[in-house]
C-alpha cells in the first residue's frame, strides 16, 4: 500500500486510494477508472506511485489515463521526477505518460540516457515519446541518435524502433542509407528493413526484415539475381498450367519451382 498524509483526506479519497493498492487487478482497473472520471489532485503522488509497480498493463495504461485528465501543471513536474527513479517501470510508465499528455514544451526531457536506457521496454518508449515531441529542427539529431540502436533486441524492439523511424518521415533516408552498408550484419539489415517500411508502410516487418538479411547476406547483386530468378520461375510455373500436356512434358524438370530457382540463384 502506498503511504499518504491523511490530512485534508475525505473517507471517499481514502477508499479511492486503498482500492487503487487492492490485489484484485478489476478492483484496481476500476479505481483507475473512477480517478481519472473524476479527477482529484489529491490522487496525483497514489497514481504516480502505482504507476512505478502496477503489474498490469491495462490498469497502468488507466493510471496513465487519469494521470492526464489533472491539469498538467499538477501532473508534468511529478511525472518529470520519475523520469531519473532507478526503477525502470517507473521510467517507462512517466514516458508513457508524456507520450500521452503530448505538450512539446517536454521534448528537453527526454534525454540520451533514455534512448539509449539498457532496459529495452524504457528504450521503446522513449523512442516513441521523442517522435511525438521532438521539434522540427532537432528531427535529424533524434534520427542520428536512433540510428545507434539499428540491431538492437529481438523482433519487438526492433519492430518498435523502425516504426519510430517511420514515423519521422523523408528526413530518416540519408541515415537509413548508410546504415544499409554497416559492417554489422544486424545492423544493416535492420536499416534495410526500415527502408522498405519507409517506402510501403503495408509491407509486413518480418517479410522486411527477411528480405533485407537476404540482400545483407548475398549482397544487393545477387540478392537481386535471385529475385529475377524467383519471379521468372513463377511466371513459367504460371504458364505451364496452361499448356497442353506435350509441351507440359517439354519443360525442364524441376525449373518451375520458385523457390528452387531462387536457391540455385543465391548458391
Amino acid at each position: 500500500m502506498v503511504p499518504i498524509n491523511t490530512t485534508d483526506v475525505t473517507a471517499l479519497q481514502t477508499r479511492m486510494i486503498n482500492a487503487l493498492g487492492a490485489e484484485d487487478s478489476s478492483i484496481r482497473l476500476q479505481a483507475a477508472l473512477a480517478a481519472g472520471s473524476n479527477p482529484d489532485p489529491v490522487l496525483v503522488e497514489t497514481l504516480i506511485e502505482r504507476c512505478a509497480v502496477e503489474p498490469d498493463f491495462f490498469v497502468r495504461d488507466m493510471l496513465s489515463w487519469a494521470l492526464i485528465r489533472l491539469s498538467p501543471e499538477i501532473t508534468l513536474p511529478r511525472v518529470r521526477k520519475e523520469l531519473d527513479s532507478e526503477r525502470n517501470q517507473a521510467r517507462s510508465q512517466a514516458l508513457h505518460t508524456l507520450s500521452k499528455i503530448k505538450d512539446k514544451s517536454t521534448w528537453p526531457w527526454i534525454t540520451r540516457d533514455h534512448l539509449r536506457d539498457a532496459d529495452d521496454e524504457v528504450a521503446r518508449t522513449a523512442w516513441r515519446v521523442a517522435v511525438v515531441l521532438v521539434p522540427e529542427e532537432d528531427e535529424k539529431d533524434l534520427v542520428d541518435e536512433l540510428v545507434l540502436q539499428l540491431g538492437r533486441g529481438d523482433r519487438s524492439v526492433q519492430l518498435s524502433l523502425s516504426r519510430a523511424f517511420v514515423d519521422l518521415g523523408d528526413v530518416i533516408k540519408p541515415a537509413l542509407e548508410k546504415a544499409a552498408n554497416h559492417p554489422d550484419p544486424d545492423v544493416a539489415a535492420h536499416a534495410r528493413a526500415t527502408e522498405m517500411l519507409r517506402k510501403d508502410p503495408e509491407t509486413g516487418f518480418d517479410a522486411a526484415i527477411e528480405e533485407a538479411k537476404r540482400t545483407v547476406r548475398l549482397g544487393p547483386e545477387r540478392a537481386a539475381e535471385a529475385e529475377a530468378a524467383a519471379k521468372a520461375a513463377a511466371e513459367a510455373a504460371a504458364k505451364g498450367g496452361s499448356t497442353t500436356a506435350p509441351e507440359a512434358a517439354a519443360e525442364p524438370a524441376g525449373q518451375t519451382d520458385p523457390n528452387q530457382a531462387a536457391q540455385a540463384a543465391e548458391g
